[in-house]
């Protein structure tokens, strides 16, 4: 069966990025088709946390799904995040001063039940086409537009996995002006048309597991990122869940996995069952499920994110926090800063690359600075030493800690962790 599908804007991928990018372009009253290769519901494999950053934005976005999403009865309130230095000293960091009181800043829930929820939303918009099942396989320009071949699959009847295919598959065709890539790390837009390579010095490799039976997670819902010394400048992560149940996983950089020849699950198995710091939590802890891998692109370096008639959205757009592994806020942002520069490009009869570069001002205006400082922040954790000393002094000085935990919050107070004088002041004591 051959269709042929239009739209002013069609956008690649219905994660949270694309999600936002669909609600925000529903706004400006465009002509929008999202496509996505899953049918939903669908696992992502990641970690699980909302920021305060997620929330906000999602705020933004529409206040009325941010107090949707905060009525999940899936939902874990998250009121900051634990660092552990390698030498095993903890510092925990609320992400707001009132830990406890109103509505926490962030929150866990898993990305089955978040990206669904996102789904739903654009789902309901009534503007916004949704294709699930249907994945975008080649692109060709098309004048100022786009012609992009698509593969399909019937969608279930009721919500759970897609049944297989037999036979042949349908195939159809989508013509754009516009094409929005939110597609992901794994982007075949991002690598083949946009040409952003995956470069092992800026890219995570990561792998994580749903466990039961974990001891000691945090009442308050405080996410933790466990330093090891056998992982820097990596970490592993044990986002707490309802029930009892965690979120864990660990993520290094590429080009040391390589250096490294290290085979990750393995060495994930082997850290739970031996290391001093966590064999005692997760002795009697059951795993539910296999352990998963994922590859992050991060942003300690810059690509371009526009391009003739496109543009790339979070993950995609190797958008990753290097030192957290944050990208669905990112992705969120991204997304909605893209649907604004859509819309007017539509407006102004503008899709070419001078004017879509706007795009990534708008972004590296409002993430850059905090990104370079992650940049940053990531190699400061290569050194244990300094990292050691860092958390001992805050952890015995309850002034420094709240200092640092502003610096977490406060993008002024964070640049302060690049400049050497404030090492200098945690020496002398000041």
């Amino acid at each position: 069966m051959e269709a042929q599908l239009r739209a002013d804007v069609c956008i690649i991928g219905g994660g949270p990025g694309g999600c936002a990018t669909a609600l925000q372009l529903a706004k400006h009253g465009a002509d929008v088709l999202l496509l996505e290769k899953a049918v939903f519901p669908r696992d992502k494999v990641c970690g699980d946390a909302l920021s305060g950053k997620v929330v906000r934005s999602l705020e933004r976005l529409d206040p009325a799904l941010a107090a949707e999403l905060r009525a999940q009865p899936g939902l874990m309130p998250s009121w900051g995040v634990t660092f552990t230095a390698p030498n095993g000293k903890a510092l925990r960091v609320p992400f707001s001063r009132q830990t406890g009181m109103g509505e926490a800043p962030g929150a866990i829930l898993p990305r089955l039940d978040f990206d669904r929820f996102m789904l739903q939303a654009v789902k309901r918009s009534g503007i916004v086409k949704v294709l699930e099942g249907t994945q975008a396989k080649a692109f060709r320009r098309i004048g100022a537009g786009w012609e992009v071949d698509l593969t399909t699959r019937a969608a279930p009847i009721a919500e759970g996995p897609a049944p297989p295919t037999t036979g042949p598959e349908p195939r159809t065709s989508v013509t754009a002006k516009l094409i929005i890539d939110a597609s992901g790390a794994n982007s075949g837009f991002s690598r083949q048309v946009a040409g952003l390579p995956m470069h092992p010095r800026h890219h995570c490799a990561g792998v994580r597991a749903y466990f039961s039976g974990v001891s000691g997670l945090d009442p308050q819902g405080f996410i933790e990122l466990i330093f090891l010394k056998e992982l820097l400048p990596g970490y592993l992560w044990i986002f707490p869940l309802p029930g009892g149940r965690a979120n864990v996983g660990l993520g290094l950089r590429s080009d040391m996995v390589r250096k490294r020849k290290a085979d990750l699950k393995r060495l994930f198995t082997e850290l739970l069952a031996t290391h001093p710091q966590l064999r005692g939590r997760f002795a009697a802890a059951q795993a539910e499920g296999p352990v998963q891998g994922m590859g992050l692109p991060l942003a300690s370096k810059r690509w371009p994110l526009s391009g003739d008639g496109f543009l790339l959205v979070g993950d995609a757009g190797h958008l990753i926090d290097p030192f957290t592994g944050e990208g669905i806020s990112h992705a969120m942002i991204s997304g909605m800063h893209a649907a604004d520069v859509a819309a007017q490009a539509l407006r102004e009869g503008r899709t070419d690359a001078e004017f879509l570069r706007a795009y990534d001002a708008r972004v590296w205006k409002r993430l850059g600075k905090e990104l370079a400082i992650s940049t940053r922040l990531q190699q400061l954790a290569a050194h244990p030493r300094l990292f050691n000393f860092t958390v001992n002094k805050a952890a015995g000085n309850p002034a420094l800690a709240d200092a640092i935990s502003s610096m977490f919050n406060n993008l002024d107070m964070r640049e302060q962790l690049k400049k050497p004088g404030f090492y200098l002041k945690l020496l002398l004591g000041r």
